[in-house]
């Protein structure tokens, strides 16, 4: 499975990472929902289950994601300042959402 950070996601996941509700855990990408071709994505802390793949992505950042879930297989996570802060999380095969 694949999964690659933009590096303004990679800061504020890092930051994310530090806090103390994150102690011991890692960033999980989740699939929320699926219309028809494409998906809805979030962000998670959380502890990786023998259902996980831990992806190692060239950010210095380790993402879980659940084995055999084709939408999750080639996220993109990204964030972006301009024209708001927020967090996009895409799939390149499947359409996107965040």
């Amino acid at each position: 499975m694949k999964c690659k950070i933009n590096r303004n996601a990679a800061k504020v996941l890092k930051k994310r990472l530090e806090t103390e509700e994150a102690k011991g855990k890692m960033i999980r990408v989740v699939v929320t929902h699926i219309h028809g071709d494409h998906a809805h994505y979030d962000i998670e802390l959380d502890t990786p289950t023998e259902n996980d793949e831990v992806v190692k992505t060239d950010k210095d950042i380790d993402i879980i994601l659940e084995k055999g879930n084709e939408y999750l297989d080639g996220v993109w996570i990204q964030y972006f300042y301009v024209p708001q802060e927020e967090m996009f999380i895409t799939n390149p095969k499947f359409g996107h959402h965040h």
